[in-house]
């Protein structure tokens, strides 16, 4: 755990305010007209205080950011990436199961009879693998 102070300028942080932001329309609203219109309105909120140039007024205009949209989450988020991970989890995600190489010898001859240059490539590996291991010399 780390308690070094956050890194993060001003800028940044409102990037990522108004990001969120804007997966949370996403995640409310079906209809592609209906979202489109709701971040436009979100844009406008952030551009109209581009030129806010006090600090304490930029640190208080991004508390009520935070506390809004806060108010506003979604409790059930969409799922926008596919391969995401996390409680909203994408669809895709761990998907594709690579086999592990031990399947490999389960094969029956004629299938491995398909591919002999491979099988005996992998046969000698193996041999080299299993040496190295009684030897202790693996690592």
């Amino acid at each position: 755990m780390s308690f070094a102070p956050e890194l993060r300028t001003h800028a940044q942080k409102v990037c990522t305010l108004y990001k969120k932001c804007m997966r949370t329309i996403e995640g409310y609203y079906i209809a592609r007209f209906v979202v489109r219109y709701h971040q436009v309105q979100l844009r406008k909120q952030f551009d109209d205080n581009k030129c806010v140039s006090d600090p304490k007024e930029q640190r208080r205009l991004l508390r009520v950011g935070e506390r809004e949209h806060w108010l506003k989450n979604n409790p059930r988020p969409l799922a926008k990436f596919p391969r995401s991970i996390g409680i909203a989890g994408g669809v895709a995600y761990a998907r594709v199961v690579t086999p592990p190489d031990w399947v490999l010898d389960y094969w029956h001859p004629l299938e491995k009879a398909q591919y002999p240059e491979y099988f005996a490539r992998r046969e000698c590996r193996k041999n080299e693998y299993i040496d190295k291991w009684k030897k202790g010399t693996l690592m």
